[in-house]
């Protein structure tokens, strides 16, 4: 059997998952002429049992309200992951927007102290008319 294979379709899980199941009821299909009848009846008992319970799963992550612990967005458990996803996002935005803040601080404490030396310092009022002032005062920033 030929099969024109894409790099694509190797790596698509949903077609993987089917090709396997394929392959291993072939295999299991083979093999049931040759066991004793009360096998197969357990074996076709077991399989119902499995199907029974993989619905019942199913049914209970679906979106939806049931007695199950589902609410209207999913699982409980689900969540659990994405927030371990989002955490670290979170974390860098707080941090910046911290680091923001201590930036303003220490910009606004400057101008303070600027502003207080200027203040208290015994300067003409012509002084701070003076185009050269401006300049002096941005050499002697601390």
């Amino acid at each position: 059997m030929n099969e024109y294979r894409t790099a694509s379709s190797l790596r698509d899980p949903a077609l993987l998952e089917a090709r396997l199941s394929a392959r291993l009821c072939a295999a299991l299909s083979e093999r049931t002429a040759s066991l004793p009848a009360g096998v197969d009846e357990r074996l076709r008992f077991s399989r119902e049992q499995a199907l029974e319970r993989a619905r019942a799963a199913r049914s209970t992550q679906t979106v939806g309200i049931t007695s199950g612990g589902v609410g209207i967005l999913g699982r409980l458990d689900a969540w659990w992951p994405r927030l371990g996803a989002l955490l670290p996002i979170m974390v860098l935005a707080v941090g910046s927007l911290l680091l923001v803040d201590l930036q303003e601080r220490e910009d606004v404490a400057v101008a303070v102290q600027i502003d207080s030396a200027l203040l208290a310092d015994d300067l003409p009022p012509e002084a701070y008319a003076d185009p050269g002032f401006v300049a002096f005062l941005k050499l002697r920033q601390p």
